[in-house]
């Protein structure tokens, strides 16, 4: 085969007759345009050579080709002059159409505009706001002392409370019931570590909340955060816990997560007796942000730092984490209301124990047309009674409202009075009716020592067959 380099052009000659001399030129700046794009990123690699490949067939096609002849000197199209580089500009230019599906035209990936939210920041900004709030809260018992033959105060237990209200002559804190239970002695700890002498205002143990209240002038620059509505939380949003894990040497901690679930069913314990007895089922809010002893009583807040629930209780059990509890905002507002106005609070009684149907073993389930409501197991009160309400009738509504769960019941329910009376609206077999209940009050019970955490030897309620489903409502 006969080459021979033409002296002028540089451009190697081949028996098809085709120039390859601008060709080669264009392939090499296109390898060393990906060689570059490579080593800056790897997505410009392939954007170069996409847009190299590009201007090399765009070349190809303004090349006339010659008709195959055995003249090695036939005229082979226009000379190397006659061919236009490819510039940097073209080169991006190429580059930005590929992007824009074209010339000028839209984006076929739209980028996002820039998030401008850090979720850090509104943690930081949220504790800034409650955190001259959330103080430590000391339980102290009263112990004998036989040699000096006196008595003396000594830490029973240490808590969290968080200031909710201020009038002229005191600041109204709240916690849990089991966190001043059987005190003798209850001191509130501010953020700079002064004490300060609370007095208990009052406790309930149904829902395991205490009010306590301090003088004004220790915290009258101190501002109570708001409440929000527990009823309007969404899981996966944030949750952010203020306390005091593990006593003073901890206090104002700040764990984050997020919430878990908006209505679980837990037990409330307490000792009666040396023995430790279910007093009332409770709805709680589900978080996975880490809330340890000394926890209790403190607030979960929101990303705008207003208050979605009082910290109350985990499940210890060497095999699970992240798993605490809160008493959701509404109950709390609506129990420390009456606890401050009367120094106690009253809890409607529907009469009746039962359970989530969803939760029913297949050998428990009614036969009727609805997989969900609130199965009767025992109807404990003469008005329940009188007015109709039978055991094995599944609960599916209380006036406006429909019941899906135990949960549902009990928020519901709570929202009355002794002496109201609701409309319950049931099954009973395929038959759907609407009894009127006169609501009864729960009945008082002694303050005790609450347990509102399982420990490690516990699994659960081992008094319910279905434990955190069931409940008493009187």
């Amino acid at each position: 085969m006969y080459m021979k380099a033409d002296a002028e052009n540089h451009v190697t000659r081949r028996p098809d007759g085709q120039r390859r001399g601008s060709r080669l030129r264009v392939a090499a700046a296109c390898a060393c345009l990906g060689w570059l794009a490579a080593a800056w990123a790897p997505g410009w690699a392939w954007a170069a050579g996409t847009a190299c490949a590009s201007a090399s067939a765009d070349h190809a096609r303004s090349t006339p080709q010659r008709d195959p002849s055995p003249d090695l000197f036939a005229p082979v199209g226009p000379r190397d002059a006659d061919v236009q580089p490819v510039s940097f500009a073209d080169w991006w230019n190429r580059i930005s159409g590929l992007w824009s599906g074209g010339d000028g035209g839209e984006h076929l990936l739209r980028v996002a505009s820039p998030v401008r939210f850090r979720l850090d920041d509104g943690i930081v900004q949220a504790v800034k706001k409650v955190q001259p709030a959330v103080m430590g809260i000391v339980n102290y018992s009263q112990v004998s002392d036989f040699f000096a033959q006196r008595t003396r105060l000594e830490t029973q237990g240490i808590g969290t409370g968080v200031l909710i209200l201020k009038d002229a002559r005191y600041g109204y804190i709240v916690t849990n019931n089991h966190v001043v239970q059987d005190a003798a002695q209850v001191d509130a700890v501010l953020p700079s570590g002064k004490h300060v002498r609370a007095e208990v205002v009052g406790t309930d143990p149904y829902t395991d909340l205490a009010v306590i209240r301090v003088p004004v002038d220790p915290v009258k620059s101190v501002t109570p955060p708001v409440f929000a509505d527990s009823d309007a939380i969404e899981v996966g949003e944030p949750a952010i816990a203020i306390g005091s894990p593990m006593g003073l040497d901890f206090a104002n901690s700040v764990t984050a997560g997020i919430v878990s679930a908006t209505k679980r069913i837990m037990p409330v314990q307490m000792e009666q007796g040396g023995q430790t007895v279910v007093l009332d089922y409770q709805t709680v809010i589900q978080t996975d942000a880490a809330i340890n002893p000394g926890n209790s009583g403190g607030p979960l807040l929101d990303i705008d730092g207003r208050i979605i629930g009082i910290n109350s209780s985990k499940i210890a059990a060497p095999s699970v984490e992240g798993m605490g509890f809160a008493i959701p905002s509404n109950q709390v507002r609506h129990i420390a209301e009456q606890i401050i106005r009367t120094g106690h609070a009253e809890h409607p009684a529907l009469g009746v124990t039962g359970y989530s149907l969803t939760a029913l073993p297949d050998a428990y389930w009614p036969d009727v047309p609805v997989d969900y409501g609130v199965w009767v197991q025992s109807v404990t009160s003469a008005s329940a009674r009188e007015a109709g309400v039978r055991a094995n009738d599944v609960i599916v509504g209380i006036d406006k409202h429909d019941v899906r769960t135990m949960a549902d019941l009990r928020t519901y329910l709570f929202q009355y009075h002794p002496g109201d009376v609701v409309s319950l609206r049931l099954y009973r077999g395929h038959k759907l009716m609407s009894v009127k209940v006169k609501l009864g009050a729960m009945p008082a019970v002694r303050t005790a020592m609450a347990r509102p955490a399982m420990g490690d030897d516990e699994e659960g309620d081992t008094l319910a067959p279905w434990s955190g489903f069931g409940g008493f409502l009187g």
